[in-house]
């Protein structure tokens, strides 16, 4: 038993000395508080992922703690799955940390202990299941001691305006930022068009046969959605005593047959050169015409009769007969429309002198008051009007938009064309304005968790994207969506607490 509690004992003292060697300790060896440690903190943006990052000055021989937070840029949404790979790194060597998971949604703490003081480069890999991604933070100092890392980030705090919205804030609202570029601005003519069905977006299905009309559809009505291939309706001609679908079938197929075995004996003997090359091909086309009359009328057919299916994706436009109806062979039962194609009419003035060769670009208004260029949504102006009456002293533009429009046909919606020359000049999208009578302003995200109104001077809109002529610069970063939130944080007097750990 003596011995038991000696062991433990050595045990105890062991992983004391473990624990302790774990902390930062100061010169004379004792431990350094960690709250007099430096903190440091860098946002950095790809393609993908927008990493912000909170950790202590970086000293030789103790570890250091991250709260790196990853966001997904598409949807600005956490990282909730994946794994993080930190490197700190000099001259080709270096030390790394794995951290299998997030602690929680969207933050990492992975740990690092530089072993010598230099600069370094810090990288952090995340891996998840839908992407990778890779961040170089350069010119990375790891100090000696800390007081050289006080004494490097030595500096008087001064009165920070900036607005502070958490990471967990923005997270957990609809949230978007973008950067601001350099991007072409051409002149804009601004008017209005009426959408219309384009050319080859309908189509109108008739009776191919008489018979008694079956809807196969409870609710068909104007405006049902409808998938290629899906059952409309059945014409049914059982019970009639004339033009009976059943008897011609039975006709026709009686018809094929007999041709059939007619075509295969004469192509016999006219291979064996038994009879003349002009009987073989009289035989040869009553047999084909017998094929074709018989296939075309039972194609189609079942038990409840002819049937008449959607021939492509899209909607219920039109509804010519009711269920029940006798009609016969070449009446129009119903058309169907496609929300994919569809043309835009605008109005504008002649005086512009918009042709096909200067016409640069169109964008539309959806119901969801967005903009959409049609050129990029497989568009393009199809046809401009040239000549103008005194009852009508507009000329008319035709566009096609090759895309998914919600809008229905007549209704009318935003448009904006461009032409002429472009010019290069710093853009945003224009969901980043903020307007206060007649004032343009926009949120600027500074930092991963720090952002500022800044008062800015607008030019031309394009569609999407509007002109700064003045408060931004290529390279910094709006908030597209979710600015009204930062704004109100702004107002809200008072800094949220941070909700994380860092």
């Amino acid at each position: 038993m003596k011995y038991l509690i000696i062991v433990l004992a050595f045990i105890a003292i062991s992983c004391n000395t473990k624990k302790e060697d774990e902390h930062a300790h100061n010169d004379d060896g004792s431990h350094l508080n960690s709250e007099e440690i430096p903190r440091l903190s860098n946002t950095l943006w790809t393609d993908k992922t927008e990493l912000f990052v909170e950790y202590p000055a970086l000293i030789a021989g103790e570890v250091s703690r991250f709260g790196a937070h990853f966001t997904i840029l598409n949807n600005h949404q956490p990282v909730r799955e994946g794994s993080v790979t930190i490197s700190l790194i000099k001259d080709g060597k270096g030390i790394r940390n794995i951290v299998e998971a997030p602690s929680s949604p969207g933050i990492f703490n992975p740990s690092i202990q530089p072993k010598e003081a230099g600069v370094y480069q810090l990288i952090f890999e995340v891996t998840t299941p839908t992407f990778k991604d890779k961040i170089v933070i350069k010119d990375v100092k790891v100090f000696a001691n800390l007081s050289e890392a006080k004494e490097a980030n030595s500096y008087v705090e001064e009165e920070d305006e900036s607005i502070s919205f958490l990471k967990e804030q923005a997270w957990k609202i609809e949230f978007q930022t973008a950067p601001v570029m350099n991007g072409q601005i051409y002149d804009i003519i601004n008017t209005s068009g009426v959408w219309k069905p384009s050319p080859g977006s309908i189509k109108s299905l008739v009776a191919n046969t008489n018979g008694v009309v079956d809807f196969a559809l409870k609710n068909l009505i104007e405006g049902t959605k409808v998938k290629k291939g899906q059952l409309l309706m059945n014409l049914s001609s059982k019970g009639l005593s004339s033009n009976n679908l059943n008897t011609e079938i039975t006709k026709a197929k009686v018809s094929f047959e007999q041709a059939k075995l007619e075509y295969d004996r004469k192509k016999d003997l006219f291979d064996s050169k038994i009879i003349p090359k002009s009987e073989f091909e009289k035989v040869e086309s009553n047999y084909l015409v017998a094929k074709s009359s018989y296939e075309t009328l039972s194609s189609g057919v079942s038990e409840s009769g002819k049937q008449i299916r959607a021939p492509f994706d899209g909607f219920i436009k039109s509804i010519s007969v009711s269920n029940g109806d006798y009609v016969e062979q070449g009446v129009a039962l119903i058309s169907v429309g496609t929300f994919q194609s569809r043309m835009l009419e605008s109005q504008i003035s002649p005086s512009y002198g918009l042709t096909i060769d200067n016409a640069q670009g169109i964008w539309y208004k959806t119901s969801n008051d967005e903009w959409v260029n049609a050129y990029e949504a497989g568009g393009s102006i199809l046809s401009i009007g040239k000549n103008v009456e005194h009852e009508k002293p507009f000329i008319s533009v035709f566009t096609t938009v090759n895309k998914e429009v919600t809008m229905a046909e007549g209704s009318i919606t935003e448009v904006q064309i461009a032409m002429g020359e472009s010019n290069q000049n710093t853009t945003i999208p224009v969901n980043a304005l903020l307007e206060d009578y007649g004032s343009f302003s926009t949120i600027v995200q500074l930092t991963g968790e720090s952002f500022e109104r800044r008062l800015i001077k607008i030019g031309k809109r394009n569609g999407e994207n509007v002109e700064v002529l003045q408060g931004l610069e290529v390279g910094e970063v709006v908030v597209t969506k979710g600015a009204y939130q930062v704004k109100m944080a702004s107002m809200s007097g008072s800094t949220p607490a941070h909700g994380h750990a860092h």
